[in-house]
């Protein structure tokens, strides 16, 4: 059993079948499911992905919540360690990883994820991140 962590993307993308992401998002979730991952989401990720659900009123917040409670998913708390690593993140590579993606990034490597999954495709190769599991970047 391994750990899996997501970044807003993929939970933005689960949700909204119109999404370019979606059928990857679906497939990344089942992935993980199937080798037994517990699959995480930084809080900072998750705040993020319900933005739109929170214009759309509690009912749809609300909806994913219980999502991510049945799943399970994991909600990551920022640490002081976490926000070290993602401050280097953000100042070695600038403009190519913003802070809510070093938030991701490093919430993946202080908790030694086996698996990364994005929809951010202009992040850094994993080699110059510092992350040593597998990077998938939808």
């Amino acid at each position: 059993m391994g750990l899996t962590v997501i970044d807003a993307g993929i939970l933005i993308g689960f949700f909204d079948a119109s999404d370019a992401h979606h059928l990857g998002a679906k497939r990344e979730l089942a992935n993980a499911q199937q080798r037994g991952d517990q699959i995480a989401i930084p809080a900072s990720a998750l705040a993020e992905a319900l933005v739109s659900p929170s214009r759309h009123g509690e009912s749809s917040v609300t909806a994913i919540l219980e999502f991510i409670e049945r799943l399970p998913v994991v909600v990551a708390e920022l640490d002081i360690d976490t926000a070290v690593v993602a401050a280097r993140l953000r100042a070695r590579h600038g403009q190519k990883v913003k802070l809510p993606d070093a938030l991701v990034i490093a919430t993946a490597i202080h908790v030694e994820a086996g698996v990364l999954v994005t929809t951010d495709r202009g992040w850094p190769p994993k080699s110059k991140l510092g992350f040593e599991g597998n990077l998938i970047k939808l």
